[in-house]
Parts: structure tokens; sequence; C-alpha cells
């Protein structure tokens, strides 16, 4: 925590950070409005001391629409990427330990999938499950799940032939007791640094289908389906756009700028400089 206390890039996304924590946890407690609530008489106005934000097509307050919809899309990043981790670590430390043919399958597969795009990878897995928050978090999290794997993978082999390990196996542990007690603890921190930042990647992408009606569905007050609902206002009251999509830029930011301070200070070299 000192270090990245005296991190500068860390501090800003730290601050970030903490701004859309407190929207996620105390959003729907400060919202000066019911994020639903139509105003017929107040439709489309700029910001004002009633509506710090302005209102949308309907006259719901933005402020109120994007601080109950923190939770959605922060939840939506962290939940694909935890998946996505998950997954792609478990397959990462299998094919790292198992070696041989088995690494040299399982790696050509993942070699496949990494070729394609992940925004395109993901829209083809919604096209197929249909749309919706739930299908949309597995996309992204079958999206991230390769590049994982390949980190996990790299992080295993780079200590699956240190002293330690060898220490172990000569003592007789079983392998299971090796790969959790040894290896795994020693490859989760490039595995940590990748999933923060990744967690950027997958709010933009939430954020995306949910713009492109494949993910998030009305009512709900997720950024990316605020932005698709009123696009065509945005000339007659820019805030509906520029607000939630400000919103969307400074939570990935923080996460990005976050994350790549974490991997400053994790990695020796990093320190150093």
């Amino acid at each position: 925590m000192r270090e990245l206390a005296r991190h500068p890039t860390g501090l800003v996304g730290a601050t970030l950070l903490a701004i859309v924590l407190v929207a996620v946890l105390f959003g729907p407690l400060i919202a000066p409005y019911d994020p639903q609530q139509f105003h017929p008489a107040a439709r489309l106005r700029g910001p004002s001391a009633e509506h710090w934000l302005g209102t949308d097509q309907f006259g719901r307050d933005i402020l109120s629409r994007i601080l109950h919809g923190a939770r959605a899309t922060i939840m939506f990043g962290l939940g694909a990427t935890f998946a996505g981790v998950a997954a792609g670590t478990l397959i990462g430390v299998a094919a790292g330990v198992a070696g041989r043919w088995i690494d040299s399958a399982i790696m050509r597969l993942l070699d496949g999938l990494l070729a394609v795009p992940d925004l395109l990878f993901t829209l083809l897995i919604v096209t197929v499950l249909g749309g919706g928050t739930g299908h949309a978090m597995l996309a992204v999290a079958v999206a991230f799940t390769p590049g994982m794997a390949r980190i996990a993978r790299a992080a295993v082999l780079s200590v699956r032939t240190r002293e330690f390990v060898q220490a172990a196996q000569a003592r007789g542990e079983s392998p299971v007791y090796v790969i959790g007690a040894e290896v795994l603890p020693n490859t989760m921190g490039p595995v940590i640094v990748e999933a923060t930042i990744r967690v950027s990647f997958a709010i933009m992408l939430g954020a995306t289908l949910g713009f492109l009606g494949l993910g998030a569905q009305p009512p709900s007050t997720e950024w990316g389906l605020m932005i698709a609902e009123a696009r065509q206002f945005m000339f007659r009251n820019p805030w509906c756009v520029a607000a939630p999509g400000v919103a969307i830029a400074v939570a990935a930011l923080g996460f990005n700028l976050f994350g790549d301070a974490l991997r400053d200070i994790l990695d020796p070299r990093g320190r150093q400089r």
C-alpha cells in the first residue's frame, strides 16, 4: 500500500476506483430520484439545480440512473472477469503442469481462439446463446479464458522447476499439494495484475453489448443501455449520452491505471525504475 501511495498512476487509479466504489455501494441510497420515475414536463433538459446532470427523453434524472446503474455495470465487469480468470487459470495450470503433448494440444487450441478478437468472439457467442445479462457475462468470460490460460501457463513454467517445487517433490508430497501449495501461490501475481486490467475491458465489452441490445435489457440502468436509449436525442441534450459515457470511461480508466501500477509494484524491475 505504501508503494501504491507513492505511485502517481496508482494513486489516480485508486482515487477513480474509490469514486466508483462509492457509487456501487451507496448509489441507490444517495440518488436524488427514482431512476424509473418519469417527469414529462422536464424532458431532455440540461444540468440544473434540480437535475444536476439533466434529464433523458422521458424526463428521468440522469444522475439517479447513473448511480443506480453503477452496480449492474461494475458487477458485470467483475463477474465476467472472475469467471474468465478462474477458467483460464485452471486450464493454464493444467497445461503447464502436464507438459508434453497435453500442453501442446491445449495451447494450439487456445492459439486458434486467440486469433479471434474479443469483441467479435463475444458477439458470436451472444448471437448463438441469445441476449441478456447472463449470456453476455458468459460470453465475455469465455472470450477472456484463452488469454488468461496463456498467462497462467507461462507463470507455471517459470516456477515449476524452482528449488522449492523440487524440494516438495523430493519430500514425497502429492501432486495436488505441490500444485496447490507451491505452484499456484507463486503464479498468482501476474494473474491478479492481468485480471485487474481486464476488468476495464469487461466493462467496455458489457457496455458495448448493452448498446447493441445484446446485453442488459430495459428497464435496466446499465450505462451502455442508457447510451443506446438516448443516442437519437443526443443533439437535443448531449448530457443524456455524455454522462453515462464519462461514467464508463472513469470506471475503465480507474481499473486500467490501478492494474498498471500494480504491475509495476509487483515487478522488481518496475520498482527499480
